[in-house]
């Protein structure tokens, strides 16, 4: 669990809610079932226009990677690498058919499986790097949703807030109607806003830094099957895989 994200989101709630609080305001005025269905189902419509299904069910099973994101060690994975060379000098690349076999990384168990098929180092990297950069994309492009989420809520919300402007000049002549429509027009605009600004947005940013540090790690791997396959000395692996840390 990512204690900074689950803080983050406590934080921003209490944040919002005590300030309304402290200007005299109550939790129930934030409250608006109209205005809730305007910005929520606007949001999802426009994104759902926008969004391939693959993407959309991609960034969906992604959100969850927000409060529990994958731990890419580096150092562990070095160590694992080198103590592969080893294995390889001493016994050859049939010697890691074995590794290969319970290796838990998919990405990294394919690489292995190339180098114990006795596939050149040019023709592994390539059909990496092309899994590599591919997966690289797919989760930017779910990223990219929740921030475009984050760009069509705040303009729904005033699309919201507009509705319920011309509900209240329409019963300008019944008071008893005026608080609903006032109401509705402002708290749209506060979901609309605090939709994309509190969790859309962070929510794409968070899932990019996480696209990043997989890619970083798989390139590591990439550089580490290839130095294998290519014969190099476990200690200059080691050497220049601890560059990956910096």
């Amino acid at each position: 669990m990512d204690m900074l994200s689950v803080i983050g989101v406590i934080l921003a709630l209490v944040a919002i809610i005590g300030g309304n609080a402290l200007e005299g305001g109550h939790v129930g005025s934030l409250i608006n079932g109209p205005a809730l269905v305007i910005v929520f189902g606007g949001t999802i419509g426009a994104i759902l226009l926008q969004t391939p299904v693959n993407v959309f069910m991609h960034a969906l099973r992604s959100a969850g990677l927000v409060f529990r994101p994958p731990r890419y060690e580096l150092t562990p994975t070095i160590k694992k690498i080198v103590n592969w060379s080893v294995v390889a000098r001493k016994e050859g690349l049939l010697g890691l058919e074995n590794f290969a076999e319970k290796e838990p990384d998919l990405f990294t168990r394919k690489g292995m499986q190339l180098l114990v098929d006795g596939s050149e180092p040019e023709v592994i990297r390539s059909i990496m790097e092309v899994e590599l950069d591919s997966g690289e994309q797919h989760d930017l492009q779910a990223a990219r949703m929740f921030e475009s989420m984050g760009g069509y809520s705040p303009t729904i919300g005033i699309i919201g807030a507009v509705m319920g402007l011309i509900h209240t000049m329409q019963n300008l002549a019944d008071p008893s109607k005026l608080g609903t429509g006032i109401a509705t027009a402002f708290v749209a605009t506060i979901y609309g806003v605090g939709l994309a600004n509190l969790f859309l947005l962070p929510f794409g940013n968070k899932l990019k830094t996480i696209a990043q540090q997989k890619s970083h790690y798989r390139e590591m791997v990439v550089e580490g099957i290839v130095s294998i396959a290519e014969g190099e000395n476990p200690r200059s692996i080691e050497t220049k895989l601890q560059g990956f840390l910096n």
